[in-house]
């Protein structure tokens, strides 16, 4: 779990990119933050990694689901409508990471279950963390479900 404290979550949405939020009948289930790339001075090693590798693309910074809704589907609807979003609005790509170290397999099996491929690795956090870089290319088949 990568917790983040609610003023730092704040300063994510002054970012330019796109929230998708899921709610349900509790309230908030789950969302996913996306940041536009490249080309901002955003404070993140990975994000730096993309942008100097990518000449456009939409950076997922964070993706969570509430635990009482695991297993709903909610992460998969959320990037669902994520690629949607990319889509419609001429992104050749989007892009994500997954911690190595430490490990988080599941997010692994989640990211390549929704058509993301690894692309590359890196050390961040001075060593203490490894994470794999994965893209997740907007094809034809995703611009024809964003626009029914």
């Amino acid at each position: 779990m990568n917790a983040i404290p609610m003023d730092e979550l704040r300063q994510l949405l002054d970012w330019p990119g796109h929230a998708v939020v899921a709610r349900d009948a509790v309230g908030l289930a789950g969302f996913v933050l996306a940041i536009d790339g490249p080309g901002l001075e955003y404070p993140s090693d990975n994000y730096r990694w993309f942008s100097e590798r990518y000449d456009h693309f939409l950076y997922v910074d964070r993706i969570a689901v509430h635990p009482r809704a695991h297993g709903q589907g909610i992460g998969s609807e959320l990037y669902s409508t994520l690629i949607g979003h990319a889509a419609r609005q001429g992104y050749p790509v989007v892009l994500a990471e997954v911690n190595t170290r430490p490990p988080n397999d599941g997010s692994h099996r989640f990211h390549l279950r929704h058509g993301f491929t690894a692309v590359g690795e890196q050390e961040t956090k001075g060593g203490t963390v490894r994470v794999r870089m994965y893209e997740r290319a907007i094809g034809a088949a995703d611009h024809r479900e964003s626009q029914a």
